[in-house]
């Protein structure tokens, strides 16, 4: 006890040397480490000098091995159907309004869809659109041309979804 009243930093300077002093220890076991390559790298000192010269492995020399742990990801629960049980469950009553309703706004608007594509079918005239008085040039009756044509065929493919939507029904 008296020595350690009389040198507290001997005592310190022991403790803060131990660390380094088993780091060396380890090192100096005569064992070299080797890092092989391959899927995961493997780094071992367990095989010989020429296992590892066979195998392509390379000595690590004065470099620490730090070995972090893997983790497992959380299971996060689904957000589907399958965990709500009971309570999710709609009427049958219900359920058939909500069909009857959805049908309902679907042929609404194909029937609007169809009057659409049907005007501009009209204004294309089978590709001969009359020419307006601002067309004085004819790169714009071309241009707008392009456009009726583009839009018969934007309309033409709504209509048909809107007829796929349906079927599904």
């Amino acid at each position: 006890m008296t020595c350690v009243r009389r040198n507290p930093c001997l005592i310190l300077l022991a403790v803060l040397a131990l660390p380094a002093w088993a780091a060396d220890a380890a090192a100096d076991s005569g064992k070299p480490v080797y890092r092989c390559p391959g899927t995961p790298v493997l780094y071992t000192d367990s095989i010989s000098a020429k296992e590892a010269k066979d195998k392509g492995c390379k000595t690590l020399e004065g470099t620490p091995i730090t070995v972090v742990p893997g983790f497992r990801p959380r299971n996060a629960p689904s957000s589907g159907g399958a965990n709500r049980g009971s309570e999710a469950r709609v009427d049958p009553g219900d359920q058939r309004a909500r069909d009857s309703d959805a049908r309902k706004i679907l042929e609404d608007e194909l029937r609007k869809e169809e009057g659409l594509l049907a005007s501009l079918k009209q204004e294309f005239n089978n590709g001969q659109p009359e020419r307006r008085g601002d067309e004085k040039n004819y790169q714009k009756y071309l241009d707008r041309v392009a456009e009726l044509k583009a839009g018969i065929a934007r309309k033409e493919s709504d209509v048909a979804a809107l007829k796929r939507e349906l079927g599904k029904l």
